[in-house]
């Protein structure tokens, strides 16, 4: 498959380079496993040249996995001139069927390296500096009205798009579970879970992905940020619409979609 899978490269660079979807993906294309499928998002990141902000993880909920078709988590790659800071207006016509997503944001202070022995969640804690509350504003590729298999799209970064940063939990070891989210659009409270929703703790997707990572031989380094998985679902967004994400009475995000 080394010419699909250059081409798939190729394609879903220019995609983000140039700020548009690829309308249908050749079936030929369509990577032939999850792990193929990882190596090509890594590849589109050598390619774009982007500095990486982290990580992102999805489908860490039931709910989001049914929507998914998948039977277990995803990630992908994250670029650090997407990453924003709270209150932000972000341009609805430069984004790609945007969808908020709230979620806790970690952030490194120590690498988790390629090992043989697994990582314990222990150790995945004392390797964090700080947990910020944030809002991942999802993009895909690929339109949402013909999503080609899930393959394909975690070859594109399992959809990864913009970070909003919100305000620090200051304390998140004991606070993420039982913190209550909540999600606002326009005035209305339209959604909401706990810490707890994700995976039963919101810091178990990042022992997972450092699992991940040690399998694939590279970790994850100091100074990357990983966004755990949406406590509130993916909500699609319209332009004009302003949306406010409450973490508990600690920290809030709040984006306007202008036109």
């Amino acid at each position: 498959m080394d010419h699909e899978f250059e081409k798939l490269v190729s394609l879903l660079a220019n995609a983000r380079e140039s700020v548009r979807q690829i309308p249908a993906l050749d079936a030929s294309l369509i990577p032939s496993s999850t792990d193929l499928a990882y190596r090509i998002n890594s590849d589109v990141a050598t390619r774009l040249g982007w500095e990486p902000l982290g990580w992102k993880i999805a489908a860490t909920t039931d709910a989001v996995r049914a929507k998914l078709k998948t039977d277990g988590p995803i990630y992908g790659r994250t670029y650090r001139r997407f990453r924003h800071e709270s209150p932000a207006r972000l341009s609805h016509g430069e984004l790609l069927d945007p969808l908020v997503e709230c979620e806790f944001f970690c952030t490194l202070a120590h690498p988790l390296p390629a090992r043989e022995q697994p990582w314990t969640m222990e150790e995945i804690v004392g390797a964090i500096g700080s947990v910020h509350a944030g809002i991942e504003v999802a993009e895909c590729r690929f339109p949402s009205r013909a999503l080609p298999p899930l393959p394909a799209i975690l070859a594109d970064g399992s959809a990864s798009g913009r970070y909003v940063f919100g305000g620090p939990i200051e304390n998140w070891r004991d606070a993420l579970t039982t913190m209550e989210v909540r999600l606002e659009v326009d005035g209305r409270d339209i959604r909401g879970g706990t810490g707890a929703d994700v995976m039963g703790d919101p810091l178990r997707p990042l022992l997972w992905l450092a699992e991940e990572r040690r399998r694939f031989g590279d970790g994850l380094r100091a100074g990357e940020t990983i966004s755990t998985g949406s406590v509130t679902g993916m909500l699609p967004i319209r332009p004009g619409q302003r949306v406010i994400a409450r973490f508990g009475d600690q920290a809030t995000v709040e984006i306007d979609f202008v036109t």
